[in-house]
């Protein structure tokens, strides 16, 4: 594995990767019957639990992870993004028709490679409004999910690199966060137009802003010389010269395996051939909100006529696998048109705003991000065609109330899952992005962009009837999927407030799907911290330092 680190390439990263190289082949190629630990998926939050279990003295850990190797420009490059989406280090899950979006299915991309998400999403960091985390620890029972115990956390790690903010932002921890550098004045004007509209503006989308009623700012991002800063990068690669880490990629889990209600280790196809590989102390999962609840299921965890009716023999009775599933959403369409050539700067996603739908909503509940090139849905892009130049908002939704669910079609691992996000269920989230398009029609018109627009493509005037049918044929996904195995204390929830599975010793899941609902804004910064969150724990119940 011809991997790269983070930082640019001197002789003492070279000796490391040297170093790595060497170690993980001999490690693989010896693969053990048992570990301590098993942490399966390398996303933004099983990188971090596996690389805090690392630091254990004595402690074996293995890291598996069902995609390939993350060395790649689509990947390491930061204006590459959008190549990742459908190739290969994307699962491309595809829902059910949906009713409410005149019957369109969506493609739900989530990461397929070492480092997860981290490696293809949008590298954008965004810790979620204090009002999330507050709810977390309402849901769960547990003061230590609240906002101030998580803010504590994201100051620990963080490396911060733009106005200081001592009360709100931390310096010298391993995640790198700045705001997007050097932003095209696109999206400067972008922030400025908020402002003539009415929303205040900040130095960063988190901190303070995150506290109260919104705003409009250069986003703060996971990218350094315009390179990706994946979370597989950051917490595993340094460790990965150590002889109790091992990370084999194309590794598929296929079940977890149980003495009784105790986890003892997992079912992983490596090489065209089933393994099953022990664990003396704990299984983790975390591999998000499709595959988490889908290894639950086929290991007999879930709810119990579901899985008798795909022949899988009961270990644990939980309704609430598969259920809740939340994601957030938005109508890709609000298109303009630019004289010159836009040149993409950084992630292309430089600018954003959070903002209400009503007065009457407590918290923020749209987010539309500013795109530095046309961007909208097929049925969209079809009707109104696209310019050859030009930029984009995506009128987004993240306090979604619609909830939708994940079943299995049979008993194998390469049995196909059934999705039904039940997008705009709640006909609330269309009154909602109804409004959001709106907002973006009035910044995107505003004097401070006029500059950069020849004329709105789409969506243009509208009737009120108009405008519904323009918001079922554009909305899309952010790729944000939560939720599918909730934390909690009710009937519905499948993890308790220190990620245990209910009813079952020795696993544990760390991952978005562990969310009561999704937070608002992009979900890495907080996937980050649930695997923070699940190492501690851990590390306390192990009587490990």
């Amino acid at each position: 594995m011809n991997n790269k680190t983070d930082q640019p390439q001197t002789s003492e990263s070279e000796s490391l990767m040297s170093r790595v190289e060497g170690n993980q082949a001999s490690l693989r190629s010896n693969l053990r019957a048992h570990y301590d630990f098993i942490v399966c998926g390398s996303g933004s939050s099983g990188s971090v639990v596996a690389r805090r279990l690392a630091e254990i003295d004595g402690a074996s850990v293995l890291l598996l992870e069902a995609g390939g190797i993350d060395d790649l420009p689509a990947v390491e490059e930061a204006n590459q993004w959008t190549s990742n989406l459908g190739s290969d280090r994307d699962w491309a899950f595809k829902t059910q028709p949906i009713p409410q979006l005149n019957d369109r299915s969506l493609v739900l991309s989530t990461g397929k490679v070492l480092g997860g998400g981290s490696s293809i999403n949008v590298m954008i960091w965004s810790r979620g409004h204090k009002s999330d985390w507050d709810y977390f620890a309402e849901a769960s029972g547990d003061a230590a999910w609240n906002y101030d115990s998580v803010l504590c956390q994201y100051k620990r790690i963080e490396d911060w690199h733009g106005t200081p903010d001592p009360s709100h932002r931390g310096t010298g921890g391993l995640v790198f966060v700045q705001p997007a550098p050097n932003p095209h004045p696109m999206a400067v004007a972008m922030v400025d137009g908020a402002k003539s509209v009415g929303i205040p503006t900040f130095d960063s989308p988190n901190g303070i802003m995150m506290e109260g009623d919104g705003g409009a700012s250069i986003v703060d991002t996971r990218l350094r010389d315009g390179k990706r800063l994946s979370v597989f990068r950051t917490y595993v690669l340094p460790f990965m010269d150590r002889p109790n880490l091992t990370v084999v990629p194309n590794a598929l889990v296929t079940k977890v395996l149980f003495q009784g209600k105790r986890a003892s280790g997992i079912e992983v196809v490596l090489e065209g051939k089933a393994l099953r590989i022990g664990a003396e102390r704990e299984v983790v999962l975390s591999m998000g909100a499709f595959h988490t609840p889908k290894i639950l299921m086929q290991s007999g965890i879930g709810d119990e006529t579901e899985l008798q009716r795909h022949g899988i023999p009961v270990i644990q009775h939980l309704p609430g696998v598969g259920q809740n599933f939340q994601d957030h959403v938005g109508a890709a369409s609000c298109i303009w048109e630019s004289e010159r050539d836009v040149v993409v700067r950084n992630n292309g996603c430089e600018a954003t705003f959070f903002c209400k739908s009503d007065p009457s909503v407590p918290t923020p509940d749209l987010q539309p991000c500013q795109l530095e090139f046309p961007f909208g849905s097929p049925e969209i892009a079809n009707r109104y065609s696209l310019p050859q130049r030009g930029w984009s908002l995506y009128a987004g939704l993240v306090r979604p109330k619609s909830r939708g669910y994940i079943r299995l079609t049979g008993p194998g691992p390469l049995d196909p899952l059934q999705i039904q996000p039940n997008t705009l269920e709640h006909p609330d989230d269309l009154q909602a992005l109804m409004r959001s398009v709106e907002i973006c029609q009035e910044i995107g018109n505003s004097p401070s962009l006029r500059a950069f627009s020849k004329r709105e493509v789409a969506p243009g005037k509208l009737t009120r009837q108009e405008m519904d049918q323009f918001v079922r044929n554009s909305t899309l996904t952010y790729w944000h999927q939560t939720s599918t195995a909730k934390m909690g204390h009710d009937s519905m929830s499948v993890v308790d407030s220190r990620l245990r599975v209910y009813g079952i010793q020795n696993l544990r899941i760390a991952d978005a799907s562990i969310m009561p609902r999704v937070t608002t804004g992009n979900t890495m910064a907080p996937c980050v911290v649930i695997g923070e969150r699940a190492g501690e724990l851990i590390k306390h119940d192990h009587a490990c330092t």
